[in-house]
């Protein structure tokens, strides 16, 4: 794999900034990881420009972490809780440090496969879901089908990322609210 250059709205050195709320401005470093790609400063303005009424007092799901640039930015906004999957071990340790720099004593980093984590469903169902997996794996499909099996709370929120061609079929009572593309993503905000 290939690795492209980072803009500076990207990452700064191995860091991702927290953009708004309680932390803003903060910067957290990021496990150096090959093919961990940090969602854009860009992106995540949008994003949370799109959930500005939806955020605070939500329970947040983040399936593939990685810098966990959207789950800090979630409890950055007042999130009531989040939760972070992250399959390597050396990025996940790198996720519980920050929390603890952060003071965040509402999230939890679960270290392993999300696919196998999403197979227990929990007590209690999520009010946003952030889908960002690594690209072309095909982890999309079976993640949003494991997701219906209790993850989700009534009227729940998924923010799905991938590639540009990537186009999941989605159930048809599912609605997708906002989308757009920066470069070679598209994201799309999701109603369930």
């Amino acid at each position: 794999m290939v690795k492209r250059p980072q803009s500076k709205s990207r990452t700064n050195a191995g860091q991702v900034r927290i953009i708004s709320g309680q932390w803003r401005g903060r910067r957290l470093p990021v496990a150096d990881v090959q093919g961990l790609r940090p969602t854009t400063d860009r992106v995540r303005e949008t994003l949370f420009n799109w959930l500005m009424h939806d955020i605070q007092g939500a329970r947040v799901l983040d399936c593939f972490s990685g810098s966990g640039a959207l789950g800090f930015e979630a409890l950055s906004r007042w999130a009531e809780y989040a939760e972070l999957f992250e399959m390597d071990a050396k990025v996940s340790k790198q996720l519980q440090n920050n929390l603890k720099t952060l003071g965040a004593n509402n999230a939890k980093v679960r270290q392993g496969d999300t696919l196998k984590l999403l197979s227990t469903a929990p007590s209690q169902g999520f009010d946003l879901i952030f889908i960002d997996p690594p690209f072309r794996r095909d982890l999309i499909a079976p993640t949003l089908e494991r997701l219906q099996q209790g993850w989700l709370a009534q009227g729940a929120l998924i923010y799905l990322e991938c590639e540009q061609e990537c186009h999941p079929e989605l159930p048809e009572s599912w609605q997708v609210l906002k989308q757009k593309q920066a470069g070679q993503v598209i994201y799309r905000l999701i109603q369930t």
